[in-house]
């Protein structure tokens, strides 16, 4: 991706699909020049469940939107189709990772149900139909088990009535299927497990029984494992049949053919040096990340701000934000305040755990004090990263102007809040009022929290 761009919520929030597939153009030159053929993404998911720790990886919760933009972000990356100047895309988490009961990610033993509480599989699908419409190279199943269908309660990396039967016929998908990582293989340093595999509904089998499970229900790939040799003595035994193997690897090798692989493998170091990160680049995605930006509040018409104003600023530059106004250290001189967050979690234990930013959508305890004690001693502007929907109903009440990102640099926060830049972005998710809201809401269902603080689409501007 460039490396100034904002994530994927925030070329969702923009709603400019030709921004995002010039956006993933720029990636795929990049790529091109260093060499990486396949880009793991886009994520095809929609983050119906708003507590769900991977909704920034998303286009948000809207399927239509969603479609839109992941197909031109497979065009961007790809082209019309597959050639020596394309990226493949593996597009993920086939059929939909998002409704994820009660929020829980399938990378951990306590998430790894996917739950339709509000009967709404196939409206999950919509985004895929598009990637596949569009010619997506790749899919991905996620770690997930589908609770409460038809199909079988393992894993969808292991389920085919999912990857044979879905996609593979319902879709008539030949692309590469490949699994998500540690599907079979536990992590272990020293004999010691540290991460357990992801093989959720097939616990009990041998790593021999989970491959030979994966490969029967259509998979091609392996994502993050080195056990070769375990698939050649399925075979030599007779447990999987060497055709199978080798419809595989004729998927595998056309793809690398259809890329060129096998003509010119080679890169020039000269040419990544001009390409990657090159000024022209870096604008779109400077231009990328204000289209993001979300106006939530503006009480008043308090912004655009103007004039020679004294300013207090946190988790800004002072450098930076000096260009704009005169900062003061101290809350008690100051004219206004601005204040840069970033969404709440609960913070936990583990490896793998503390990297995923999940449970409660709510600021609390001494952090949500300092907030709104700095809000009550002086007029505050709030923009918060929204890594996930936040609530944040005192803080939107008592803010002067309130305003979300999805990934942007302090300056371009500033260029909005002082007028450089008029706001434009839409909320790609709505932003519930409560944890109550949240707890009521359906995991499938998208928009459905009980009067929301802010609606999906939701964006003032000047």
């Amino acid at each position: 991706m460039p490396r100034c761009g904002p994530r994927h919520t925030g070329l969702a929030a923009a709603r400019d699909v030709e921004l995002v597939q010039q956006f993933a153009d720029i990636a795929r030159q990049e790529y091109l020049a260093v060499g990486i053929r396949l880009a793991l993404h886009p994520m095809a998911d929609l983050s119906t469940e708003p507590r769900w720790g991977r909704a920034n990886g998303t286009f948000g919760e809207d399927a239509n939107l969603a479609s839109e933009m992941i197909a031109a972000y497979i065009r961007g990356f790809q082209g019309e189709q597959l050639g020596a100047q394309s990226v493949a895309c593996m597009t993920k988490h086939f059929p939909g990772a998002g409704p994820q009961k009660d929020g829980e990610d399938a990378h951990f033993p306590y998430g790894k149900e996917q739950v339709y509480p509000g009967a709404q599989f196939e409206y999950h699908l919509k985004p895929f139909e598009a990637a596949f419409r569009a010619g997506t190279a790749q899919i991905m199943p996620y770690y997930g088990m589908p609770v409460g269908l038809s199909f079988e309660k393992v894993g969808f990396g292991f389920n085919k009535d999912v990857i044979t039967g879905l996609l593979r016929e319902k879709y008539g998908f030949d692309g590469v299927v490949c699994t998500d990582w540690m599907l079979i293989n536990p992590v272990k340093v020293m004999g010691r497990e540290l991460i357990p595999a992801k093989a959720w509904g097939v616990e009990h089998l041998s790593v021999a029984g989970r491959i030979q499970k994966a490969i029967e229900a259509g998979v091609d790939q392996f994502g993050g494992e080195a056990c070769p040799e375990v698939i050649v003595e399925l075979v030599r035994s007779g447990r999987i049949r060497e055709e199978r193997i080798d419809q595989s690897i004729r998927r595998l090798l056309r793809e690398k053919f259809r890329l060129g692989l096998f003509d010119n493998p080679y890169v020039d170091p000269d040419i990544a040096e001009q390409t990657v990160g090159n000024p022209e680049f870096r604008k779109v995605g400077e231009l990328a990340q204000r289209k993001s930006i979300v106006l939530l509040k503006n009480e008043e018409g308090i912004l655009p701000l103007r004039g020679e104003l004294k300013i207090y600023v946190e988790n800004i530059n002072p450098e930076t934000a000096s260009r704009y106004g005169r900062v003061v250290n101290n809350l008690a001189n100051a004219d206004i305040a601005i204040l840069r967050l970033n969404a709440p979690y609960e913070k936990r234990k583990g490896l793998l755990e503390s990297y995923f930013h999940a449970g409660d959508l709510d600021f609390q305890g001494r952090e949500k004090e300092h907030i709104l004690d700095v809000i009550s001693r002086v007029p505050t502007i709030v923009d918060i990263y929204l890594e996930r929907p936040s609530v944040i109903p005192e803080i939107a009440e008592q803010s002067v102007a309130l305003l979300a990102n999805f990934g942007a640099n302090d300056r371009a926060v500033l260029d909005v809040i002082f007028g450089k830049f008029v706001p434009q972005g839409k909320l790609p998710f709505e932003l519930p009022a409560s944890m109550e809201a949240v707890r009521e809401q359906k995991e499938d269902v998208p928009y459905d929290s009980e009067n929301p603080l802010f609606p999906f689409g939701h964006g003032l501007t000047y």
